[in-house]
């Protein structure tokens, strides 16, 4: 009897790992075809990586949209300059006409501004300045009635020395343009006021001589050399606009202060800008990611 149950518990013992043994294979079977069934991305690249692929030509290259990035900051600085320029030139010019000072060195800083002057001008020793446009304000161009319309696109305007009254100081007024067939004093007579007179005329400094402008020859300056003018002439290195009330029948035509000044800077802006903006997307685009078109 003993030996009975002994064989029968053995028996039960074998049966039961062989049971496991058959569901242990078949659970690591089963886990071995799910494990198959599952795609593991590949690892992602990170950014900073990209770096690797960038050759010094490559940095090189990225001065063209730091360059013109630059640019477009350069010239917003140069817009604000510009607009602030323009509204002192206003200003100045709005301003009422004051006495020219007794102190000739103060009209260094009155560019733009209104004196009133009384003197006489000594027409023999007459400059001119050219050639030239006229420079309409409002009815200058009919005031003389010394030229026809074909003849307002080319002309000079007329350089006389003037002695102030009750000083020995002679500076330089522009009285305002003639056609060329009137530059010659001779021809224009009428125009020319004797005796002594008062005028208004606007602060002007000299110019800096434009590039490939030729020197000066004789009486005729093809800029505003205030100092050259004035050694030739032997006055003080100061220059009026005479304004368009200076005008004289058969006269130079006066008001010929060019008071707008070029603003193109916000063209510049979005140009400078615009580039900068497509070069950097060419250098991302073919250096950095290494794309072709």
């Amino acid at each position: 009897m003993f030996q009975f149950v002994k064989q029968a518990v053995a028996t039960s013992s074998a049966v039961r790992c062989s049971l496991l043994t058959t569901t242990g294979g078949r659970t690591a079977s089963q886990r071995a075809v799910h494990t198959k069934r599952i795609r593991v991305p590949p690892p992602v690249k990170p950014w900073n990586d990209a770096h690797l692929k960038i050759t010094p030509f490559g940095w090189v290259l990225l001065a063209i949209p730091a360059t013109t990035f630059g640019l477009g900051c350069w010239q917003v600085q140069r817009k604000q300059w510009k607009e602030e320029l323009i509204r002192n030139l206003e200003t100045r010019m709005r301003l009422e006409a004051r006495p020219i000072p007794d102190d000739l060195t103060e009209l260094d800083d009155m560019e733009y501004q209104k004196v009133t002057v009384r003197g006489h001008f000594l027409h023999d020793q007459e400059l001119h300045l050219g050639p030239r446009a006229l420079i309409q304000d409002g009815d200058s161009k009919t005031a003389g009635g010394l030229f026809s319309q074909k003849e307002t696109s080319i002309g000079y305007l007329v350089i006389t020395p003037f002695k102030l009254e009750g000083r020995d100081d002679t500076i330089l007024i522009n009285r305002g343009w003639v056609p060329k067939r009137y530059l010659d004093p001779a021809t224009r007579p009428e125009g020319q006021p004797r005796g002594t007179i008062a005028l208004e005329g606007v602060v002007r400094l000299p110019e800096n001589r434009p590039q490939f402008t030729p020197n000066q020859r004789g009486a005729i300056f093809m800029y505003r050399d205030v100092p050259r003018m004035a050694e030739i002439r032997r006055t003080s290195p100061y220059f009026l606009d005479a304004t368009a009330a200076a005008t004289v029948p058969h006269g130079p035509v006066g008001g010929q202060t060019r008071v707008t000044l070029r603003n193109e800077h916000l063209s510049y802006i979005m140009t400078w800008f615009s580039l900068s903006g497509f070069t950097a997307w060419l250098w991302v685009r073919q250096v950095v990611r290494g794309k072709s078109f």
